[in-house]
């Protein structure tokens, strides 16, 4: 396996930062560096991680994922850049199995089966599928843990939550965009890929556990804000004019039925800041996205297909009320 560097994004974790990054050195196959990005802590995370042999990079304030992780693939200088979150713990062959995927040709990320920290018999996720209305989901979110989840995969969209990437890959791809700060980061980043033809694996055998939403958790009200946000400038940025009238319906039911969960969870206001702040960003991002080149072909098929694995993965775990209601609604368009 070639070297490995492992990037961690942190704010004001100090306690679950200690506890990765001694799992991390003792890995069957050892990272040739660990590289915390701290986000302004005022917790002692940075000391901390000092004194437990990381290098540490600190900025002066909560700049978001994006910019740490980005921060941190600049500083790498392995052909492997493992990015995980402070809440993530790996079992011990985590990054070795991940490293072995990355030694087959044409595998330019991978990720593997992440257990719910709270209920281990269920899984937190294992890979991204993104639907035509711009919602993502992550496969497996609650299902319970078994074989269906344990056989290998191609995969387009690998979560930074914890996953292992070909360091060329950024330099191809670009980075992260950092008008995104937080959330739907990866997703944007890994449509950038699927659109040029760069694909990953899913290695059901690496395994690790996530706490989730560690953070913030899952609906306070900046991540609320931001999701919503970012689903807007994800359109943008990548939907070209006939996508959006062609999914008009689509985009329509995902995104009202997103709204919906969110004023359930009493963040309603949250959820129309982040959708009036993505408008006023839109026009921005479409144009520089022209300008660039950005919409290349091939969206409709990676949506089309991305959501036909959600219907297939949902209709084997049983369909959660969102999807239901969604293919519900879209099945006719």
């Amino acid at each position: 396996m070639s070297g490995v560097t492992v990037v961690i994004p942190n704010w004001n974790r100090r306690g679950p930062l200690e506890r990765l990054i001694g799992q991390l050195h003792a890995q069957t196959r050892p990272p040739e560096e660990i590289l915390v990005v701290d986000n302004g802590s005022s917790d002692g995370s940075a000391e901390a991680a000092r004194s437990r042999g990381a290098r540490v990079i600190g900025l002066d304030r909560n700049a978001g994922f994006a910019v740490a992780v980005n921060r941190g693939i600049e500083e790498t200088r392995t052909e492997l850049v493992a990015v995980i979150n402070n809440d993530v713990e790996p079992a011990p062959d985590w990054l070795e199995r991940l490293g072995e995927a990355l030694e087959q040709p044409q595998v330019w990320f991978a990720s593997g089966r992440l257990r719910s920290a709270a209920r281990p018999e269920e899984l937190d996720g294992t890979y991204d599928t993104l639907c035509r209305g711009a919602c993502p989901w992550r496969a497996g979110h609650g299902a319970k843990d078994g074989p269906p989840w344990g056989r290998r995969r191609r995969i387009r969209f690998a979560p930074f939550t914890a996953a292992l990437f070909r360091t060329e890959l950024f330099h191809r791809v670009g980075a992260l965009d950092e008008r995104f700060q937080s959330y739907l980061e990866d997703v944007e980043f890994c449509l950038r890929c699927a659109k040029l033809g760069y694909a990953g694996l899913y290695v059901a055998d690496a395994l690790a556990t996530h706490a989730g939403s560690a953070t913030l958790g899952r609906w306070h009200k900046d991540a609320v804000r931001l999701i919503a946000r970012n689903q807007v400038l994800l359109m943008a940025k990548h939907y070209p004019a006939r996508c959006l009238l062609r999914y008009g319906w689509p985009i329509l039911v995902a995104q009202g039925l997103w709204g919906l969960l969110a004023v359930a969870h009493g963040r309603g206001l949250p959820f129309l800041r982040g959708k009036l702040e993505g408008l006023l960003l839109a026009r921005g991002v479409r144009r520089e996205a022209a300008r660039g080149g950005g919409f290349e072909p091939g969206l409709s098929r990676i949506l089309e297909e991305s959501e036909s694995e959600i219907f297939r993965l949902q209709r084997r775990q049983g369909f959660d009320l969102y999807w239901r209601l969604y293919f519900a609604l879209t099945s006719l368009v």
